[in-house]
């Protein structure tokens, strides 16, 4: 991070200590605790670490009988304080934008944006936080959104999501799922690809855990969702199908879009995420499952205390952070809460 990148990430910090907190001490082992709500409500937000805190990125809101309401607010969550600040706005509103960090930058990349042909119109922007600003840097070759992305071994990786499907570029049925693998460069400022990922599909969840890229979840447009474990090698260029997440033993339901993870303790802890019904509804998830690596098997966790779909996830310190969210299926309420779990 450059010298005045830092400052405004430490004056954010400084800002966050002075709000009180009192939820750290409600933390338990083997349940998800309450921990201080972010200052307003999102959903179709992702979350990285930088710095020893979470940061995440624009999101939106769904109101009835109003437009969609696209955030440009960036949140900084401090896990020690337990307590809540913002860095700069984006400089322009986004929802499903992905934000990764190297070790010393802050990125984000795509999502989309409201343009004249609608409020779905996939970006190929990306931008670095710079001398206390957003300022753009080399942008997508082709739009991407509802991706997954990591950061590893210095390179950034998006994975899967949505691109426009034709020449449409502005409402959701103009996006298809994508197997697309894109690798930023940080200190080249130059984007390669990687060998696809094994599905194509949208709205998964992705960590690093073992030297190793691990895509759960997400759903296609046309099949709903599905619960498949797919693991890349960046040393081999390499996928490998493993076990998936199983259906929710309440509803029946397969767990999938919408969902969220992080690696903690070797293992990977995902939970959320939500699903339709044929003629309409559905519900959200409050499953926890916890995969072992060693015996390639998911494990039922603690459900979250409030489910929640289009969360983002984060792990600090060997606990696991569930922020904000949409609360119904669909884009009906978003929320702030936010919960924290260690196994």
């Amino acid at each position: 991070m450059n010298t005045l990148d830092r400052r405004a990430f430490l004056a954010a910090a400084g800002a966050s200590a002075a709000v009180p907190f009192t939820a750290c001490a409600q933390e338990t082992a083997g349940g998800w605790a309450p921990r201080a709500p972010m200052p307003w409500a999102a959903q179709e937000i992702y979350a990285a670490v930088h710095g020893g805190r979470i940061v995440t990125a624009g999101g939106l809101v769904s109101r009835p009988g109003e437009p969609l309401h696209i955030e440009d607010r960036v949140g900084l969550y401090d896990p020690a304080a337990d307590s809540w600040s913002e860095l700069p706005r984006l400089p322009s509103p986004r929802h499903h934008p992905m934000v990764l960090a190297s070790d010393e930058e802050l990125f984000v990349f795509g999502g989309y944006g409201r343009s004249a042909a609608g409020e779905w119109t996939s970006m190929r922007d990306c931008w670095v936080l710079h001398q206390g600003a957003w300022v753009e840097t080399l942008p997508l070759d082709a739009p991407q959104s509802e991706a997954v992305g990591v950061s590893h071994d210095g390179l950034l990786h998006l994975i899967t999501g949505r691109t426009p499907g034709g020449p449409a570029n502005g409402n959701w049925n103009d996006q298809a799922d994508t197997d697309a693998h894109r690798v930023y460069i940080t200190g080249a400022d130059a984007w390669d690809t990687a060998r696809p990922c094994p599905m194509a599909r949208n709205s998964a969840a992705a960590a690093v855990m073992d030297d190793a890229i691990w895509v759960a979840g997400g759903r296609t447009v046309s099949g709903g969702g599905t619960g498949r474990l797919d693991r890349y090698a960046p040393s081999e260029d390499r996928w490998d199908t493993l076990a998936p997440i199983p259906p929710s033993p309440t509803t029946g339901q397969q767990v999938g879009g919408g969902l969220a993870m992080a690696a903690a303790g070797g293992r990977l802890v995902a939970f959320g995420g939500e699903w339709f019904q044929r003629g309409g509804g559905g519900g959200v998830f409050a499953e926890t499952w916890v995969y072992d690596p060693a015996a390639d098997r998911w494990d039922a966790g603690p459900p979250m205390r409030t489910p929640r779909h289009g969360l983002a996830a984060a792990a600090v310190d060997g606990t696991v952070y569930a922020i904000a969210g949409g609360e119904v299926v669909s884009g009906g309420r978003a929320g702030s809460v936010v919960e924290a779990l260690r196994l």
